[in-house]
């Protein structure tokens, strides 16, 4: 049968956790890729790619920070190719939703000689609980450049269920999964919704994106972080994703997690708790 590991890139991360603990679950083989894995994988260090794809059979393919980063596509294009010349016989690549940039790093993996199947996602519902958006909702204020553009907000248990089917299960190959909540919704209405599963008063406000931009840049943030991020609000949330998707029933035969059970589930574990 040869080496049955998988190699799971962005394995600390939120869906790369999830699929990592899957796979776990079922008894599979599994290599985390990350700067704390063993051994270590980093994006930014080709040196660090030989070891950790090195006998493994299949990859999930999570790239950091985000497929629409300058020089993602050259990475992802010298990852493949290096997995291909390591014995790797099959890809899931997470990809954007409505994204040109991760468009063109989706033809890399279909154009490789391997088994591939592309998860295409947008905004997750995590963003809320384990992302920047935390600590605004402690404050009782989130303030976004968001509009009223509505997103089907997606599970990112969803998401890995989808992959983890696709790494081990048949007739996944080949396949495009765009995968989606049940629902739009805008910012605001997500923000409102999370306010009355917690009894709180938290208030979302609506601000320039420039504002927003500013705001980021007095922080600190790197000028690529910052455009990333703009990037994420203004084409991302352009209105292009304003849509949902069958995906995860097409993957899994059941529908997708509804944003409003992911609020109700985490406002129980108290990370909203002011």
């Amino acid at each position: 049968m040869g080496n049955s590991t998988t190699l799971v890139l962005g394995g600390t991360g939120k869906t790369g956790r999830r699929v990592a603990e899957r796979l776990w679950e079922l008894g599979r083989s599994v290599r985390l890729g990350s700067r704390s894995g063993t051994p270590p994988f980093d994006w930014d260090d080709p040196s660090t790619w030989p070891a950790a794809v090195q006998g493994v059979r299949s990859i999930y393919l999570s790239y950091y920070p985000d497929l629409a980063a300058p020089g993602a596509a050259e990475a992802i294009s010298a990852f493949t190719e290096l997995a291909l010349k390591s014995g790797a016989l099959q890809m899931v690549l997470l990809s954007g939703r409505g994204e040109p940039e991760a468009a063109r790093c989706e033809e890399i993996v279909k154009g490789a000689a391997l088994e591939w199947t592309i998860v295409r996602a947008s905004w997750f519902n995590q963003t809320f609980s384990e992302n920047y958006l935390v600590e605004p909702l402690l404050a009782g204020e989130v303030a976004l450049p968001a509009g009223d553009v509505p997103e089907p907000f997606v599970d990112a248990d969803d998401i890995a269920d989808v992959a983890v089917a696709a790494l081990t299960g048949r007739g996944h190959a080949g396949q495009i999964y765009e995968v989606t909540g049940p629902r739009l919704w805008t910012f605001a209405e997500a923000v409102g919704e999370i306010a009355q599963a917690t009894g709180r008063d938290i208030r979302y406000v609506d601000v320039p994106i420039e504002a927003y931009a500013s705001a980021l840049t007095d922080a600190q943030l790197p000028p690529e972080s910052v455009a990333l991020i703009t990037y994420r609000f203004t084409e991302v949330l352009g209105g292009r994703n304003a849509s949902v998707a069958d995906g995860v029933r097409r993957a899994l035969g059941r529908p997708a997690r509804d944003f409003s059970s992911y609020v109700r589930d985490t406002a129980d574990s108290g990370v909203w708790s002011a």
